[in-house]
């Protein structure tokens, strides 16, 4: 696959909403696609914690590394190797999984760095958000574009169902799952109406999930 730079807030959003969801006694954290480290370092300052990241971009990745403890420079696939075994009170996964071919995979192997009472915290975009659907149902238009929902770099699609069902067939446990960044436009009551139904779902344009390894 080629890669190619993404707009420049892609690599410097602190994720506030993201950031809030870690929980309270996590010492160690990974920060995967980290960009320039704005989150983690973020969370650093907040409180005392050592912070990883694993970032593609290698400028993005040098930028990182002047704010965070480790940073690597590679592709997740390549990276998990080099990360220690039990190790993790918490690694992110922002807007990443829908990069992955196999995301399956990744998950399986990223559980081996987590720590006995370790989380995954991740966010993932939700294919049936209101903007996807009028183009899609109403427009019948499959448009790709430079970011959000329908970016032309993700691999694979998800909705809030397909989230959670991702994470349970590999092991994991879901301890909260939710949208985020909800939609201020009127179109998902639409829908409702229209369609004669409660796609609750269409509101967000991502799902947050937290997870840890089942027993």
């Amino acid at each position: 696959m080629e890669y190619s730079k993404k707009p420049g807030k892609y690599y410097v959003d602190s994720r506030p909403e993201m950031q809030a969801l870690l929980p309270t006694k996590a010492k160690k954290i990974l920060d995967v696609g980290c960009g320039q480290g704005a989150m983690s370092a973020e969370l650093k300052k907040q409180k005392e914690i050592e912070a990883w990241g694993i970032e593609f971009m290698e400028d993005e990745a040098k930028m990182a590394e002047k704010r965070l403890d480790t940073v690597i420079n590679s592709k997740l696939e390549d990276a998990i190797e080099l990360l220690p075994d039990d190790y993790f009170d918490a690694i992110y996964l922002n807007d990443v999984l829908e990069h992955l071919a196999y995301p399956e995979d990744a998950l399986k192997k990223i559980k081996t760095k987590l720590n006995e009472n370790g989380v995954i915290i991740s966010s993932i975009p939700n294919i049936r958000s209101h903007k996807v659907i009028t183009r899609f149902i109403f427009q019948g238009d499959w448009k790709y574009q430079k970011s959000g929902v329908m970016d032309y770099t993700h691999l694979r699609f998800f909705t809030s169902k397909s989230i959670k069902r991702m994470y349970e067939d590999n092991g994991f446990e879901i301890i909260e799952h939710f949208g985020i960044n909800k939609s201020k436009s009127l179109m998902p009551y639409v829908y409702n109406i229209v369609l004669l139904c409660t796609a609750l779902d269409c509101f967000y344009p991502q799902f947050a999930t937290i997870a840890r390894k089942s027993a």
